[in-house]
């Protein structure tokens, strides 16, 4: 992939994480390893924060409910359409590549 479709995508993604809170932000970094490549579980993360899985799987649910909220996934607008036309175009996979 083109390494300036790669930047703006990343680009894209950091402004639509920073419009989550911190708490948010860091269990899904942390849950989906968008930092380091390495996912943890429910307890894990549960661990770090010290409070229950439960309360983990609740944090993340409701910031991915956020994150596909149609605001937030216009700004993400074409970087993840099925369009045959535009083949260069980063795919969901790009997200680990890119290290996020």
């Amino acid at each position: 992939y083109d390494m300036t479709a790669y930047s703006l995508l990343r680009e894209k993604i950091i402004d639509v994480l920073d419009s989550l809170t911190d708490r948010e932000r860091n269990v899904l970094s942390l849950r989906f390893g968008l930092k380091d490549g390495y996912s943890r579980t429910l307890e894990e993360v549960g661990r770090q924060f010290k409070v229950t899985r439960e309360r983990i799987r609740q944090i993340e649910a409701k910031a991915l409910r956020k994150m596909r909220h149609p605001t937030r996934i216009r700004q993400l607008h074409g970087f993840f359409e099925a369009d045959q036309s535009s083949v260069n175009k980063p795919k969901p996979e790009a997200l680990r590549q890119l290290g996020l």
